[in-house]
């Protein structure tokens, strides 16, 4: 990871923990992005290790209130009704040069979430447990216009609520005894969404009534080919047509990236593509072969790198 300290640790999709020993901290439809402040310089870093400190110069300040700190948080752009958009939000992910930066942050600023941290003052914290950890944070009292440390709560159910009543994502539950595993989808961290989503990698399209009739997806395997999730048509309007097409057709290949075989009745007059590019579907439930029922596509992935896509969430 060129620059960035460490790779994020991430969680795994699931149900609310029914056990003791769990904090829940609301989910939130951004960024994943981690502070590194020494010196009185300061660093962000996408979850890919890209800096993206340029992107978000109304976070420049953040450094003011803490001497020597990783953080770990996510970038949300919040909407009229305070709720993340993460639409809104993808205009302003790929920005490097500053003025432009600096337009939209004038017009549509940021708000970084922070729920962990990882190093205070030289110390490295990632081996203290979650608990430890949070207390820390919470006792640097940081604050300001753009950041903020949002809560975390006992109770699940109640938190799984108040996450729907605001139109949240979801939950976020950590194991209070868990340490923090860079570069680990740990068990330790659940994320239970209030709709049941995945995220796959687009391995090609089927011309329809439109440009893009239906996508076809699935996830990698060890050799980087696709596992066959199914053909998504719900959900492609002509604004996400348009950004499929952007991304896609550069990618085109006459090779089928997919391990296994797609059904003739999907595979007919199908467009391969390189999978690189990964998209959030909801669906109703799974076939027993492991095909999506039901699947609309909610949007485009950029921040999500395809190699990190699997069948965890």
């Amino acid at each position: 990871m060129p620059g960035a300290p460490l790779k994020p640790m991430l969680a795994i999709t699931g149900q609310l923990p029914a056990a003791a020993g769990w904090a829940y901290e609301f989910k939130w439809d951004g960024v994943r992005a981690l502070a590194d402040i020494t010196g009185g310089r300061q660093h962000l870093y996408a979850r890919s290790g890209v800096e993206i400190t340029l992107a978000y110069p109304e976070l420049g300040a953040l450094h003011e209130q803490v001497g020597d700190a990783l953080l770990d948080g996510e970038v949300v752009l919040l909407g009229a009704s305070g709720q993340p958009s993460f639409t809104a939000l993808a205009e302003r992910m790929h920005v490097r040069d500053r003025h432009r930066a600096a337009r939209l942050a004038a017009a549509a600023p940021v708000t970084y979430m922070i729920f962990d941290l990882l190093r205070l003052d030289g110390e490295d914290l990632t081996g203290r447990s979650y608990a430890h950890r949070r207390e820390a944070l919470d006792g640097l009292a940081l604050g300001g216009a753009r950041w903020a440390v949002p809560p975390v709560f006992a109770d699940g159910p109640a938190t799984y609520e108040a996450a729907g009543e605001h139109g949240l994502e979801g939950v976020m539950a950590k194991r209070l005894g868990s340490v923090y595993r860079p570069g680990v989808r740990s068990p330790d961290w659940v994320k239970v969404k209030l709709e049941v989503t995945g995220d796959f990698v687009i391995g090609g399209w089927r011309p329809g009534v439109r440009k893009v009739g239906g996508l076809l997806v699935g996830v990698p395997g060890p050799d980087g080919r696709l596992t066959y999730r199914g053909r998504v048509g719900g959900g492609i309007g002509a604004a996400l047509e348009r950004e499929l097409l952007r991304e896609l057709e550069p990618l085109r290949t006459g090779v089928s990236p997919f391990a296994d075989d797609v059904p003739r009745e999907d595979a007919r007059g199908a467009i391969w593509v390189t999978p690189r590019v990964v998209v959030e579907v909801k669906y109703g439930q799974r076939t027993p072969d492991g095909r999506l029922r039901f699947p609309r596509v909610l949007r485009l992935r950029p921040d999500k790198p395809a190699e990190e896509v699997d069948d965890a969430g």
